[in-house]
């Protein structure tokens, strides 16, 4: 059972992995300073998300999570934005890649660093 109050920290790393697929599609797509900087800047923004989630969740699910919406979300992103054809299988394996990811956000329990304050 996942912990009370893991809420806002799941939110944390939701809004990552989208994050990260601005950053993805920004690397196939950024041709001037005002597209790499929003680049760089979606990075700097993605990681901190991070960062701040491992403090109060395990690092592993937190992770494992992050990657897994980034990946799903990208795919898509690739088929809207660069006309990526649509395969039947390609849309199962990430319907059960997001099926994992809510299945480790439900079985992960609060569990911040031995050295991490517990206060937000």
């Amino acid at each position: 059972m996942a912990g009370r109050g893991t809420g806002r920290y799941w939110a944390l790393v939701f809004a990552g992995g989208l994050i990260e697929t601005v950053w993805v599609v920004g690397l196939k797509a950024a041709t001037t300073p005002l597209g790499w900087t929003l680049t760089i800047g979606a990075i700097a923004v993605n990681f901190a998300l991070l960062m701040r989630a491992i403090r109060f969740l395990p690092v592993g699910s937190v992770y494992a999570v992050f990657c897994g919406l980034g990946a799903a979300a990208s795919v898509i992103a690739e088929t809207v934005w660069f006309g990526e054809p649509v395969q039947p299988a390609k849309i199962a394996l990430i319907a059960l890649l997001i099926i994992g990811v809510a299945g480790l956000k439900l079985v992960t329990p609060l569990a911040p660093a031995p050295d991490v304050e517990k206060t937000p």
